[in-house]
């Protein structure tokens, strides 16, 4: 628990001091860096023994520094799966792109987009729909509904995870307001908190297939990077999407 609770501690403080900076190059390093863990703890959560997909996406991280990560992201893409074409290769290459290098881009796009205050809109609805979602399942899960919410996730409750998005919705529907009015708010932040709860969800199956409890170790008392990122592999992704389709920053 003392281990769990410094690293949350020094996670807390390292967020705030980039934040504070909100240099460009600093939080697309930091993004890199990210997507350059998540991608090595899925590719053995995917069982990938293909080394050469994680040292081309390792690369390609380093070159959203400096180019555009959507750009980044397509030809990612179109790369890994031709080269599984060309040289009749496993399928489940193409999967590290999918999951979790292009999310990833597309978190690092909507910092270029909406800059620090859109990523601090992102955490505000997923942090308190995965906070909430825990106080409330632990509180009150199955006493109004005794059905499980997945089986893939035994833990999550109906009560948690209706909690968890009404939190997360409503907070970050003022949240929004930085960017717009509050009806466009609450529907982004709605769906995005929606999405989060499916981003943790999905990443508890991969660890059940894995047959593993975390996605790695390198975080003490937490886990693996992917363990910490899994709801914003879908929420981020969905944002950018909606801010794009809704009304441009």
């Amino acid at each position: 628990m003392k281990e769990r609770l410094v690293t949350s501690i020094g996670l807390v403080v390292f967020l705030l001091v980039v934040g504070f900076i909100n240099n460009l190059f600093l939080t697309n390093l930091v993004i890199a860096l990210i997507t350059i863990a998540a991608v090595y703890e899925a590719k053995k959560l995917f069982d990938i023994k293909d080394e050469r997909v994680f040292y081309f996406l390792t690369l390609m991280s380093v070159f959203a520094i400096f180019i555009n990560p959507v750009f980044i992201a397509v030809v990612s893409v179109i790369a890994i799966a031709g080269y599984v074409a060309f040289y009749q290769n496993d399928i489940r290459l193409t999967s590290l792109a999918i999951y979790p290098f292009v999310p990833l881009m597309l978190l690092e796009e909507l910092y270029i987009t909406s800059g620090m205050k859109g990523l601090l809109w992102l955490i505000v609805i997923i942090a308190l729909t995965d906070s909430m979602a825990y106080v409330i399942g632990k509180n009150f899960g199955n006493k109004f509904i005794s059905q499980k919410f997945s089986l893939t996730s035994p833990n999550k409750t109906w009560e948690g995870v209706i909690g968890g998005v009404l939190s997360g919705t409503i907070i970050g529907s003022f949240a929004g307001l930085m960017f717009f009015d509050f009806l466009t708010s609450f529907i982004i932040s709605f769906f995005v908190s929606v999405a989060s709860v499916f981003g943790d969800l999905f990443e508890s199956y991969l660890k059940r297939n894995a047959g593993v409890k975390d996605s790695g170790n390198i975080l003490p008392g937490h886990g693996g990077v992917l363990d910490r990122v899994d709801g914003y592999l879908f929420g981020a992704p969905l944002m950018w999407a909606l801010i794009i389709s809704l009304g441009n920053i």
